[in-house]
């Protein structure tokens, strides 16, 4: 959700951390499973808890953008699919706010965290329990990944990616539920090469899988599988 946000009557900042750098916490052991049922949160935090779908356009969303409704209470749609805010992916698109990203808060509080989501400015006092809280404040603290590292952002194609390395982990890994031209479900609406136009999305969901679906998360293998598997993508058909 909106941890700082430009463009309206103040801008929420937690002490110093407004200005830290993505320099999250080191997690600890057992702390992973917590990190992706977190960023699964921060993809759309109502079909995790199976809350009701939101209905009403956030009162923090900024009126220079068109899009209303459920969206507007996903944190990514606010803070970006990289984290950047303004500062990534989303400071152009269908998706510009002008507010900032979370980025400002790796490493920050678990609590400090916390108080922002159920500040005035958020509302999302009383929408989750306090293990999603803490689950969604431990991804935002230890589980951000600077994706300007492995994704060019000019090309929006990642960086370093072996192809031929990739088809292999997606042929033991992923051909099972998205089939060989990476076209299932039947109920995906884009193929997975068509979704590489956004690039970002895709390593979220690959590094942390996807909300109320038995995607599974790779989020602790090395960081190569990630961008290889997203190499072998791009080679996929963009239409069913």
């Amino acid at each position: 959700m909106n941890l700082f946000i430009r463009n309206l009557p103040s801008i929420v900042t937690i002490g110093s951390f407004a200005l830290a750098a993505l320099t999250p916490l080191s997690a600890s052991a057992g702390e992973q499973g917590s990190i992706v049922r977190g960023a699964k949160l921060y993809d759309k935090w109502f079909a995790v808890t199976k809350a009701e779908t939101p209905t009403e356009t956030h009162s923090a969303w900024p009126a220079s953008n068109e899009k209303k409704g459920n969206a507007t209470w996903r944190c990514k749609s606010c803070h970006g699919w990289d984290y950047k805010g303004a500062d990534g992916a989303y400071g152009s698109g269908s998706y510009k706010t002008g507010i900032k990203g979370v980025n400002g808060m790796a490493g920050a509080d678990l609590a400090s965290i916390v108080a922002v989501m159920k500040d005035d400015t958020h509302k999302l006092s009383g929408l989750m329990e306090d293990a999603d809280f803490q689950d969604l404040a431990m991804f935002v603290s230890k589980g951000q990944v600077d994706m300007s590292t492995l994704i060019d952002y000019d090309t929006k194609t990642v960086k370093a990616g072996n192809a031929a390395a990739g088809q292999d982990h997606f042929e033991t890994m992923c051909v099972q539920c998205h089939g060989a031209n990476g076209d299932l479900p039947k109920d995906m609406k884009k193929t997975l090469g068509k979704q590489l136009g956004n690039p970002q999305e895709v390593m979220h969901k690959i590094l942390n899988g996807q909300p109320a679906e038995q995607m599974p998360a790779l989020r602790t293998m090395d960081r190569q599988v990630v961008v290889d598997l997203m190499a072998h993508i791009a080679t996929l058909p963009t239409e069913k």
